[in-house]
């Protein structure tokens, strides 16, 4: 090989360069590593589940593809002075912390100094294992294995679910019956764990004592799992055990009883030795659900967000147990009930909670109905530091949406959310109720009126369909209903169905929102008009929506320019943070994330100098920047012209413009602050109270306290409550995995987006598309996986036409879609890079 390699520089470069070239530098160098051993330590597990080594000592040592396993092993052993039969070399491959490989070999070392070839060192760990000695065959027999690995504690086992029935012949003996009431340990492949290896001592042998049958049987699952066998209960009941191994003709078997006269469990028999020679291990039962919860509870506590997914790579990691991702769910669900509380007993527990809520916080509402058969109906509370923030500062405008819940009896959350002086939400009422009909939307608004003292007429944004219509005119009479611009925009959509393009159904929503929108009836009739033209059913169908409840230009109450009722998304991302808990740990999560909004907005706003709130400050300050272009004719009365692109009529004394933005945003627009300045006042005079940092500090000035817990008995007892029973709704979630409930109030609509780019452009934009999905890559449309949750259902299509590519994306729901709306226009520039020639690209809605 040298030859050819100098032969070939001869022919490069002529024959008398070759001696300058160094023979060696020709030969491909052996890869070398250095080896840091390190001994003596612990392993700690980290928050994210990887190891952390700490303590011990270190060593290092340059290892190459020409090192031998064995001279390797045994300078390591006299470097820490160990015995070689006694140590495991263990290392973890790059970038992975979670997984130790063991070196055991040739090819394990040359493997392992391949994968660390870019790097220049090598963390690599001695452990010592315990030699066997040689056991008691009449007490404990010897373990199938001595090998380790590293996790972390692994919590205590539940006993089984059920118990087989108990089987005697005619003189009262008992018999062992073949019912197969599996423990379902499944097959150990892999190394015991330090925490499964603690567990190899747990049985010593006959006459061993156990305070009753639970213990017996959860060190008997620890004493299996250690020993790596699979067993199963001959006879399991409350005052008896008796097991045998799974394998058939296996001899191990353990009889344990009750002393008379006491709860101790004994061992009264014990054949220790097995013949089975490891086959129940690759037997492949499964894992009991109570036998996954007790394993994953100490875990799930740390991290509630515990996938199952993750569960079963753990389970499978640590125990050699391969679940399905069924069984972790369910697993996941017992152990999280574990953790939380009962779903039933917390129903019954709600009148006593309501008690505890208005005992602690009076002035507040917190009240609940149930069925005829005492089944859980519906739920309302409000704090009355929310009912008083809302009615000393907040403006008089109500949003009224809901929210499904996930939780093991489903249901849905009912809500009322306010907008504060600085356009942020707050929360008024909510209510948990079993389905969301007519009828629980009309008791929820009876509840809210009753908790409610002000006169003052409210407007609401909401839905028009769920009886909201007639619920709000009946209970809060002389009160205004602004329908949601976006249940519309839904509605329409749906009435129309298949007739018209994604182009012409665009340009109809497009002039739909902008007739909305229209601050006059002039400019609100031209944008139906545009509708008309494209269809007269449309046109007529705008006509027969009843615009006076949602069109600026005709609405009587004032909205503020709040369009839509999902207003409050904040305080539905909470909900979808707790609607799997317990409903009165559910309730409580939400008052003490209300509770710690008030404290930091009321603590935030004490910075505050300004006269207005930050938000309202900046929209004045947008309109003053308009004022250096308008004329202003000075009269003598409250009446003035003012002239710029327009001329508009303002009326000081009424606080009206004819441009109708000041009435609309409740701030002096453009034009009035023109006169304003003429006639030498401040604008702030002119603005709404609510936007004042003074009324914004008001809206936060009480608090919401704490409420005992309800476990704890109460200091007087409330015989009404103690009479009621309160049980669980009939209505449960469907077994099988669950679907992810998106949070808040979501847009059924689809959304599609076309662009184009050029030719050369198109390799690029397909390269970027390919590392944003990987789920079916060979496909010319595919889902993508890494956007966030509600972004999941986004395809991407192209097709080819002239001198461009079109890029088709569709999306079920337009938020959190990874690009910039502005007007109604799409930018790409968070998505794709900006040397494409895309720009603005109109919505295309389906």
């Amino acid at each position: 090989m040298h030859t050819f390699i100098i032969q070939s520089i001869d022919a490069l470069f002529g024959e008398n360069c070759w001696s300058e070239i160094s023979v060696s530098s020709l030969v491909m160098a052996a890869k070398r590593v250095i080896a840091v051993c390190q001994s003596g330590g612990e392993f700690e597990t980290d928050k994210d589940g990887t190891f952390l080594y700490k303590g011990g000592d270190a060593h290092a040592i340059d290892v190459d593809d020409q090192t031998k396993f064995d001279d390797f092993k045994k300078e390591v052993a006299e470097m820490f002075n160990l015995s070689m039969n006694t140590m495991s070399i263990k290392y973890f491959l790059p970038g992975n912390k979670k997984t130790l490989i063991t070196v055991s070999n040739e090819k394990d070392l040359k493997r392992m100094i391949k994968f660390h070839g870019n790097s220049a060192t090598v963390d690599v760990f001695i452990l010592m294992e315990e030699e066997n000695a040689a056991p008691d065959v009449s007490n404990m027999p010897a373990s199938r294995s001595s090998r380790t690995t590293l996790s972390e504690a692994v919590a205590p086992i539940d006993p089984p679910l059920a118990a087989p029935l108990d089987i005697v012949d005619a003189n009262n003996n008992h018999i062992d019956a073949p019912i197969d009431m599996q423990t379902e340990i499944s097959s150990i492949i892999l190394p015991l764990s330090k925490s499964t290896q603690q567990w190899q001592n747990t049985i010593t042998g006959v006459g061993q004592r156990f305070t009753g049958v639970q213990e017996f049987r959860e060190t008997l699952r620890k004493y299996a799992i250690a020993h790596q066998f699979a067993f199963r209960y001959k006879k399991n009941d409350s005052h008896r055990v008796t097991v045998k191994c799974k394998v058939e003709g296996c001899p191990w078997r353990i009889h344990a009883s009750r002393l008379s006269t006491t709860q101790l469990i004994c061992i009264k028999k014990m054949n220790p030795t097995h013949t089975c020679e490891g086959s129940a291990l690759t037997a492949g039962h499964q894992a009991t659900r109570s036998w996954v919860a007790s394993i994953i509870k100490e875990r799930l506590k740390a991290f509630p967000h515990y996938k199952p997914k993750d569960i079963v790579t753990d389970i499978k990691e640590e125990f050699g147990i391969q679940l399905n991702y069924y069984q972790a769910w369910r697993g996941k669900e017992i152990a999280r009930e574990q953790l939380q509380g009962s779903y039933k007993h917390a129903y019954s527990q709600l009148p006593l909670f309501c008690n505890r809520i208005m005992e602690t916080n009076p002035g507040s509402l917190a009240t609940y109905s149930t069925k005829e058969d005492s089944s859980f109906h519906r739920l309302f509370i409000a704090f009355h530091a929310c009912l008083c923030g809302f009615v000393q500062g907040c403006r008089p405008l109500l949003f009224l949406d809901s929210i499904p819940l996930n939780s093991k009896y489903q249901g849905t959350l009912l809500a009322a959310t306010a907008a504060d002086g600085d356009d942020g939400v707050f929360p008024v009422a909510f209510s948990v109720v079993d389905a969301e009909t007519d009828e629980n939307w009309y008791w929820f608004l009876l509840q809210l009126k009753s908790a409610l003292s002000t006169s003052c007429p409210i407007t609401f944004v909401a839905d028009i369909q769920k009886g909201l219509r007639e619920s709000i005119s009946e209970i809060f009479k002389g009160s205004y209903h602004g329908y949601c611009l976006r249940y519309l925009t839904e509605q329409l959509i749906r009435d129309l169905k298949g007739q018209f393009s994604h182009e012409m159904k665009r340009l109809m929503i497009d002039d739909l929102h902008n007739a909305a929108l229209a601050p006059r009836p002039e400019l609100f009739q031209s944008y139906i008009e545009s509708i008309k033209k494209i269809s007269l059913e449309a046109y007529n169908w705008v006509i027969q929506s009843e615009p006076q409840n949602w069109a600026n230009a005709y609405f009587p109450g004032a909205r503020y320019n709040h369009m839509t009722s999902n207003f409050g998304e904040l305080f539905y991302s909470w909900v979808s943070d707790a609607h799997e808990l317990p409903i009165t740990q559910m309730v409580d999560v939400i008052r003490q994330k209300i509770m710690e909004l008030i404290y930091t907005r009321r603590a935030t706003s004490d910075q505050w100098l300004t006269r207005l709130t930050p938000c309202m400050e900046d929209k004045l300050a947008k309109e003053g920047m308009k004022v250096r272009t308008l004329q202003v004719l000075l009269t003598t009365g409250s009446i003035f012209e003012v002239r710029g692109e327009s001329t508009e009529i303002v009326d000081m004394d009424r606080w009206d413009c004819s441009c109708k933005g000041w009435q609309l945003s409740a701030l002096p627009c453009s034009h009035a602050i023109a006169v304003i300045s003429c006639i030498g006042r401040s604008p702030y005079d002119y603005c709404s109270r609510y936007f004042t940092t003074e009324s914004y500090r008001l809206t936060y000035a009480e608090s919401i306290q704490p409420i005992p817990d309800v476990e704890r008995p109460p200091q007087k007892k409330d015989s009404s409550s103690a009479l009621v029973t309160v049980t669980p709704p009939p209505t449960r979630r469907p077994p099988g995995r669950p679907t992810t409930k998106k949070v808040g109030s979501q847009e059924s609509v689809e959304h599609s987006f076309t662009l184009r780019t050029t030719q050369a452009a198109f390799p690029e934009l397909m390269a970027k598309r390919d590392q944003l999905n990987t789920r079916n890559p060979t496909k010319r449309g595919y889902a993508h996986t890494e956007l966030p949750q509600s972004c999941k259902q986004l395809l991407l299509q192209s097709s080819t036409t002239a001198n461009y590519v079109h890029i088709t994306l569709r999306k079920r729901s337009s938020k959190e879609l990874p690009f910039n709306f502005v007007n109604g226009d799409l930018h790409f520039d968070t998505f794709i890079s900006s040397a494409f020639e895309i720009g603005q690209v109109p919505l295309l809605t389906s």
